[in-house]
C-alpha cells in the first residue's frame, strides 16, 4: 500500500522512535536498580502466570468502582491487543496483497476482536475523559493541605488528557482507515456500492460513511494510516514518561515483587552488621527496588486515598499523592539517579509529610485496594524507620511506650511482677506449672494491663478451662512483641524484643500459639520467621470456632439478632481471618448485621501502626468516631470485635458519642453463655 517514499520515511521514524524508547527504558532500568535490594524473579513461571492472569482478568481493577473499571478494563485489552494490530497493519502496509495472519478462520476471527475491541477501547476511553472532567476534581482531588509535587496538580490532567486524546486519535484514526479498506471493496464496482466484511461489523457500518470515488478511498486509507501508525511512533517517547507505562509495570509488579506471608511483613535490619550505615528511607534512592518500580505502576486513580482512614478522617495523608510525587520527582531527577548520583531533596521535601508519615494506621487498606500492586504503606514505615533511628525525631507521645517496652517489656510501662494481676481468682497455669501444654497462650500487653482490655482475657481464660483446653501462658516472662515498635519505625527495639522472645519461645517449642490480639498473631506468626522463630500461631475466635465444631462448646440455641462485627485490620486484611469470629458468633446464637464496611473493606479503629500510643493528627474527627458512627447506624446494641486496640479505641468512641451501644469482645459474648 505504501509508497517507496513513505516506507522510506515510515522506517526512518520507526527506527528514531525506537531509538528514543531504547534510551527512556534504559534510563528507568537504571532508575529502578538504584533502589536497594533487588525485585524477585524466583519461580519466575508461576510469578508469569500471576501477572498475566490479573492484567488478563483485570480482576484487581473490577472489584471497585465497577463501570469505569470495566471501561479500564476494554481500554487495557484493547489497547494490548492493539500491539499485534499495529505490526499486522505495518506489514500489510509495506508488502502489497499481503494480509496479516491469512483470510482463514484464525485470520477472520483476529479481525473480529480488532474490531469489537476497537469500538470497546473508543467508548471506555470516551467515557473515562468525561468522568474526569465531570467528576475530576471529586474522585481525583486531594486534601487541602496535602504535600503535592508542583508540577503534579497540572501534570496528572495534562497526562490524562494526552493520553486519553491519543489513545481515541490513534484507535480511532485505525478504525477509520479499516472502513476505508472496506469501502474500497464496493467502490471499484460503482461510487457508494456496498460490500461489506462480516468479521469487522462496526468497521462495515461505519464504511457506508464513504460515498467518494476509489482513489480518494486510497488517499484517505493512506491518510489514516500515517495518523494510526505515524502517531503511535511519535508517542512511543513520551509515553515511557506518562503515567500509561503503568501498563507495563502493572503486571511486572505483580510478578517481580518478593512474597509475604502478610502484606505488613517487614524486612529485617540486622543491627550485628556493623558495615549498615543507612537505616530506613531518606532519599530516593533508600527506597527499595520494588517501591521505586511502584511509581510507575501506580494509575493514579486515586483508590487507596478513598480507603486511608486518615484521609477519610480530614487528615493530609494521600497514599496516592505520596506515589504521585515519587514519580514526578524521579522524572525531574531522572538523569542524576540513572547516573549514579544522589538525590537532592529528602523524601519529606517532595513525597509526604512528617505529618502525613506520622498519620498512617498501617492497616494495610491502601495495599489491598490497589489495582497494580502497589505498597505505599511500606514506604511509610521505611520513612518513619529513617526518622526514629537517623534522626531522632518522632512524636513526643511514643516515647513513654518505647520507654516501657525497653524498661518493663510492654508499653503501659507496667511491672512484670503485675502482669498476672489480671488472673486473680482464676484458673490460668503459667508455664513453669504446666510446661508441655498442647496450646501456650501469647496474652499480650493489652489484655494484661488495660482495664478493659483485661476483661477479654478474663473471658478467655473462662472460655478455655470451660473446654477443658490444656494451655499455660508465660506470666512475668511475657513481653511485648514489638509490634508497636515496629510500625512506629523504632526498629532497634523491635529487634531487641524480637530477638529475646524468639530466644525463649524456640527454648519451650510450644505446639500452637493462641492470641487474643491481631497483632501479636501478625507479629508471632510473620515477623518471627526472619528472626528463627518459626510457629503455628492463631487467632482466639480461631481456636473457639474449633471448640465450638469438637463440641467442647456448645452453640447457643435461642437467638439474639443484636450484634455487629467490626473487623480488625490485623486479623482480616493482614491476615485474612474473617469467617472464624463471624461463625463464633453465630454459634451464640447471633444473627450478624455486617457493617457498610466490613471484610477486606473494613474501617481502622484508629489504632494501629502505633496510633494507640500518640494524639491523632488534626483532620475533621477521629478514626474511631467516624467507625463507630457506622457502627451505631446499624442500630445494634452491640458492636463485636476481636482486637484489644479496637476494643480501646471504640469504647472511647462510645463513650465521646454518649452512646448505650456496648462493645464486646467475641470472648465476652461467647464467656456470657458459659
Amino acid at each position: 500500500m505504501l509508497t517507496t517514499v513513505e516506507k522510506i520515511l515510515f522506517t526512518l521514524l520507526a527506527l528514531a522512535s525506537a531509538y528514543a524508547a531504547y534510551r527512556a527504558a534504559d534510563r528507568i532500568i537504571r532508575i529502578i536498580r538504584r533502589g536497594t535490594g533487588s525485585l524477585a524473579t524466583d519461580h519466575f513461571g508461576s510469578r508469569l502466570r500471576a501477572g498475566l492472569s490479573v492484567f488478563v482478568t483485570q480482576r484487581t481493577v473490577l472489584k471497585r468502582r465497577l463501570w469505569p473499571s470495566i471501561a479500564h478494563a476494554f481500554i487495557a485489552w484493547g489497547f494490548t491487543y492493539y500491539l499485534l494490530v499495529n505490526v499486522g497493519d505495518g506489514l500489510q502496509a509495506f508488502f502489497s496483497g499481503f494480509v496479516f495472519l491469512g483470510t482463514d478462520l484464525i485470520g477472520n476471527l483476529y479481525r473480529l476482536i480488532a474490531d469489537l475491541l476497537t469500538v470497546g477501547v473508543l467508548v471506555g476511553m470516551a467515557s473515562m475523559l468525561l468522568r474526569r472532567l465531570v467528576k475530576g476534581q471529586h474522585i481525583f482531588g486531594f486534601n487541602k493541605n496535602t504535600l503535592l509535587h508542583p508540577k503534579a496538580a497540572f501534570g496528572i490532567k495534562r497526562d490524562s488528557l494526552i493520553v486519553g486524546l491519543f489513545i481515541l486519535f490513534h484507535v480511532g484514526s485505525r478504525f477509520l482507515g479499516e472502513s476505508t479498506q472496506i469501502a474500497q471493496r464496493g467502490s471499484l464496482l460503482c461510487v457508494g456500492c456496498r460490500v461489506g466484511d462480516p468479521w469487522q461489523p462496526f468497521a462495515t457500518f461505519l464504511s457506508q460513511i464513504w460515498s467518494v470515488p476509489h482513489e480518494t478511498l486510497i488517499f484517505f486509507q493512506h491518510f489514516f494510516f500515517w495518523c494510526a501508525l505515524g502517531s503511535i511512533l511519535l508517542f512511543v517517547p513520551y509515553f515511557l514518561y506518562s503515567k500509561h507505562i503503568h501498563i507495563f509495570f502493572a503486571p511486572l509488579n505483580f510478578m517481580l515483587k518478593p512474597r509475604r506471608k502478610s502484606m505488613g511483613e517487614l524486612s529485617k535490619i540486622n543491627f550485628d552488621d556493623e558495615s549498615l550505615t543507612q537505616f530506613g528511607a531518606a532519599k530516593l534512592e533508600h527506597l527499595s527496588q520494588p517501591q521505586l518500580m511502584d511509581a510507575y505502576a501506580c494509575i493514579m486513580c486515586n483508590r487507596c486515598q478513598d480507603v486511608c482512614p486518615a484521609n477519610h478522617t480530614g487528615k493530609v495523608l494521600s497514599p496516592s499523592a505520596l506515589e504521585i510525587n515519587k514519580r514526578y520527582q524521579i522524572n525531574q531527577e531522572g538523569a542524576k539517579l540513572a547516573a549514579g548520583k544522589e538525590s537532592e531533596v529528602s523524601l519529606l521535601d517532595f513525597a509526604i509529610s512528617a505529618e502525613a508519615v506520622w498519620a498512617c494506621t498501617t492497616c494495610g487498606a491502601c495495599v489491598e485496594v490497589c489495582p497494580v500492586n502497589n505498597e505505599p504503606m511500606r514506604d511509610i514505615l521505611d520513612i518513619r524507620r529513617n526518622l526514629v533511628l537517623m534522626d531522632n525525631q518522632f512524636p513526643p507521645q511514643l516515647q513513654p511506650a518505647f520507654r516501657g517496652m525497653e524498661r518493663t517489656g510492654n508499653p503501659w510501662n507496667i511491672s512484670p511482677e503485675s502482669r498476672m494481676d489480671w488472673a486473680k481468682g482464676l484458673s490460668v497455669p503459667t508455664i513453669e506449672q504446666n510446661p508441655e501444654p498442647d496450646i501456650l497462650w501469647w496474652v499480650g500487653c493489652a489484655p494484661s494491663t488495660d482495664a478493659r482490655a483485661q476483661k477479654t482475657a478474663q473471658s478467655f481464660a473462662k472460655i478455655l478451662n470451660a473446654a477443658g483446653v490444656n494451655f499455660a501462658v508465660l506470666g512475668k516472662n511475657e513481653r511485648c512483641t514489638g509490634d508497636s515498635a515496629r510500625r512506629a519505625g523504632n526498629e532497634a527495639l523491635f529487634f531487641e524484643l524480637a530477638t529475646g522472645n524468639v530466644e525463649m519461645l524456640n527454648e519451650i517449642a510450644p505446639k500452637r500459639i493462641v492470641t487474643t490480639c491481631p497483632h501479636c498473631l501478625h507479629t508471632l506468626s510473620n515477623e518471627y520467621p526472619a528472626f528463627g522463630g518459626n510457629y503455628t500461631v492463631i487467632h482466639h475466635t480461631q481456636l473457639i470456632e474449633e471448640l465450638y465444631a469438637l463440641g467442647k462448646l456448645k452453640p447457643y440455641e435461642a437467638a439474639r439478632a443484636d450484634v455487629t462485627f467490626h473487623d480488625p485490620c490485623y486479623l482480616g486484611r493482614h491476615n485474612q481471618v474473617y469467617d472464624a469470629p463471624r461463625n463464633v458468633l453465630h454459634s451464640t446464637g447471633a444473627s450478624i448485621t455486617e457493617l457498610p464496611r466490613h471484610r477486606n473493606n473494613s474501617f481502622c479503629c484508629g489504632a494501629g501502626g502505633a496510633q494507640m500510643w500518640k494524639e491523632e493528627e488534626h483532620g475533621r474527627e477521629r478514626v474511631s468516631a467516624n467507625r463507630f458512627a457506622e457502627a451505631m447506624a446499624t442500630g445494634k446494641d452491640t458492636l463485636a470485635v476481636g482486637c484489644p486496640f479496637c476494643m480501646v479505641m471504640l469504647t472511647d468512641a462510645a463513650k465521646a458519642a454518649k452512646s448505650e451501644m456496648q462493645v464486646k469482645d467475641v470472648a465476652e459474648i461467647v464467656a456470657e453463655q458459659l
